[in-house]
């Protein structure tokens, strides 16, 4: 691949690198509250469910943006949706770092959110347009594992800049970085291949846009797969982007860039566990059982550091990165979601299944905010049957996803589409 810049516009390589740089962002700020949660208490007085609200409004913003994101697709192309999308993610960025109360810093999350909501589906669209099709979900895996420098920056480095600069600073810098990642996205990303006529702008209103979500939701057992599809991610984002960094700091006195190398291992294992995890779906040809497997591995490690009293660092650490590593099954939960949709409702199919997580992403967040309210918070932090508690109500979630999926068609992957 040919990086010299001049080359790039209008070329595969200008996508790929746009769509990294544009997915990078949305990761670092997807994940950026754990590793300095203990800081953002002290400094802006926040309450547990504050905390919990900070973390999970990110994904219900992401939630409300994709209706109007999809229609804008439609409209005017992935390219410049991405880029007037982002003009929130930098409002955003600069509420965060403004943030004097609880309430500030929630509404400069949630302008993050909306920000990044057109991020990993402009991935979807562009690479459909410019790979063959038996690539692109090949292609959509480099882009997610590149994604993940994102989440390593959230950590250690997030860390290490705060206690230098002080986390307004970095998030000052974020800011900055949104306007040279769009403008870069703008001016390296076309959206179809030289040559390839422009693709059709359909004029689909609200209302027919709603209607074939409903459709889709009434085909025969989606509603099973989408039930663990909101729980899968959901308990990985709330223990990684939300709790873990409370967790070392108050109950094993970790402090920040400690924190941050806990949670650069867990972000490796979350990498390695993509690589490993989805291609067992075609050695099984099972999808069923693969998710189900890797659920129950979650829930175990969940219940395990909800069970033990008092766990030595090592064993917590293991414990968490297994966390992150078993929860790489999303990827299969969408192949199970396309084939049991037809190939005209593909693109709401998607659509509806991240409906689905970014719903249960903040829910997950929210109800274990309100757990951990239900203790005074000392200043050591909050006790250690707090977290023992939002682990078990995470496993407990993911169980009744397991349940009521365990009970859906499993269409192996040899036989297609159904």
């Amino acid at each position: 691949m040919n990086l010299r810049l001049n080359r790039l516009p209008g070329t595969r390589a200008g996508v790929l690198l746009g769509l990294s740089l544009a997915t990078i962002i949305s990761q670092f700020f997807r994940s950026s509250v754990s590793v300095i949660a203990p800081e953002l208490i002290t400094d802006l007085s926040l309450s547990p469910g504050m905390l919990g609200l900070a973390g999970g409004i990110f994904f219900l913003a992401l939630g409300f943006s994709q209706v109007p994101v999809g229609m804008s697709f439609d409209r005017i192309g992935p390219r410049f949706t991405l880029a007037w999308a982002s003009v929130f993610a930098f409002v955003g960025a600069m509420g965060v770092a403004m943030a004097a109360t609880g309430p500030q810093l929630i509404a400069g999350r949630f302008l993050l959110g909306l920000g990044c909501g057109a991020s990993f589906i402009s991935a979807v669209m562009l690479l459909a347009r410019w790979y063959p099709f038996d690539r692109i979900a090949t292609m959509y895996g480099r882009i997610f594992a590149i994604s993940q420098i994102g989440n390593f920056m959230a950590a250690t480095p997030l860390a290490w800049m705060s206690q230098a600069v002080g986390w307004r600073t970095v998030f000052w810098g974020s800011a900055a970085a949104v306007l040279v990642v769009v403008a870069f996205f703008v001016w390296a990303v076309r959206d179809q291949p030289p040559g390839q006529a422009p693709a059709s702008r359909r004029t689909e209103t609200l209302w027919q846009t709603l209607r074939g979500f409903a459709e889709v939701f009434r085909l025969p057992g989606y509603r099973k797969v989408v039930a663990v599809h909101t729980v899968a991610y959901a308990v990985m984002a709330t223990v990684l982007g939300l709790w873990a960094g409370p967790y070392l700091h108050d109950v094993h006195g970790l402090d920040g860039i400690a924190r941050g190398n806990v949670l650069l291992a867990m972000v490796m294992a979350q990498v390695v566990g993509m690589l490993v995890l989805p291609p067992l779906e075609r050695r099984f040809d099972s999808r069923q059982r693969v998710i189900v497997a890797a659920a129950c591995s979650v829930i175990a490690t969940l219940l395990a550091l909800a069970l033990l009293p008092a766990p030595p660092l090592w064993l917590a650490v293991v414990l968490l990165v297994l966390v992150c590593g078993g929860s790489t099954y999303s990827p299969i939960i969408i192949a199970h979601a396309a084939a049991l949709t037809p190939v005209h409702l593909r693109g709401r199919s998607s659509a509806a299944a991240n409906l689905g997580q970014v719903s249960g992403s903040f829910l997950l967040p929210v109800v274990s905010g309100v757990i951990a309210g239900l203790f005074d918070q000392t200043a050591a932090g909050y006790p250690p049957i707090a977290y023992r508690l939002i682990f078990g109500f995470l496993a407990v979630a993911l169980a009744l996803g397991v349940l009521v999926y365990s009970r859906a068609r499993d269409l192996r992957p040899s036989a297609g589409a159904a």
